[in-house]
């Protein structure tokens, strides 16, 4: 099951499992959609393809939340 983690890596914009707009590479890196087009669809941490995230609805994050542990790191 994916974590669905809750947040841009590269600049901390929410990504809320429920909405559109994350992607993520197969290692789950999560980026928001302005910046994978910015990365030019490819992960910095692995170079992976990043590729759109699914949605997981609000009936089923009751049963499976998605993860709250933020992954943005700010730099400098």
């Amino acid at each position: 099951m994916l974590e669905m983690r809750p947040d841009c890596e590269r600049c901390g914009a929410d990504t809320p499992a429920q909405d559109p707009g994350a992607f993520i590479c197969s290692f789950e890196c999560t980026f928001c959609a302005e910046c994978a087009e910015e990365l030019d669809d490819r992960c910095p941490n692995c170079g992976g393809e990043l590729v759109d995230r699914p949605v997981r609805s609000r009936k089923l994050l009751e049963k499976f939340p998605g993860s709250t542990v933020r992954k943005f790191t700010q730099h400098g």
